[in-house]
């Protein structure tokens, strides 16, 4: 397995797996009326060309199989930038969908690294590669001196068996998207 820098040529791939990661309902959500699930993938791939946006290519991780073929990605800044950056979501959504969506709660805290996306395609799921995008983002949450925080639906056990096996932590409540989510925090480089 190899882990690289996302390029803006990943946009697509970025899109396609924030859709996955905030699943059908949210997607669904952003699509009504008007538009389609679609159109919501490229909103985010969109973002994902930019040098500035949170689901930037800059603050994204690939995982590809060994000979290259992208298996997932993990997008993960610092949360002290979120409303600088999360202004050009708000910005796209108005014009792309005809979304309003200035109300969202932070899903971050300016005091934490955040994994804000973790997805890997579906048919090289169990083969360590979220494991993998996981510890390379720990490690950057390190270099940056801060812990690296994530949230999780609480009915979702597998990706909570996944985070607490890399050492996660339940650290509070927090909404995300109207959905009260668990905030989980890793507070050392595994």
């Amino acid at each position: 397995m190899i882990i690289r820098e996302a390029t803006p040529a990943d946009a697509r791939l970025i899109g396609l797996s924030i859709t996955t990661a905030i699943g059908d309902d949210i997607t669904d959500s952003l699509a009504a009326p008007d538009h389609s699930r679609e159109d919501v993938v490229e909103l985010f791939a969109t973002l994902a060309r930019l040098d500035d946006t949170q689901y930037s290519y800059r603050n994204t991780l690939v995982v590809c199989d060994d000979d290259g073929t992208p298996a997932g990605v993990a997008i993960a800044y610092d949360g002290a930038c979120l409303h600088e950056m999360r202004q050009h979501f708000f910005e796209a959504a108005l014009k792309m969908l005809g979304k309003d969506m200035t109300g969202v709660d932070d899903e971050c805290t300016p005091d934490e690294f955040y994994l804000d996306t973790l997805a890997v395609v579906p048919d090289r799921r169990g083969r360590g590669y979220a494991q993998a995008l996981i510890s390379a983002t720990a490690e950057r949450a390190h270099k940056s001196g801060k812990p690296l925080g994530l949230l999780v639906e609480k009915e979702n056990r597998p990706a909570r068996r996944l985070y607490e096996k890399c050492g996660f932590k339940f650290y509070d409540e927090r909404p995300f998207a109207f959905v009260m989510m668990d905030h989980l925090r890793l507070t050392a480089a595994r």
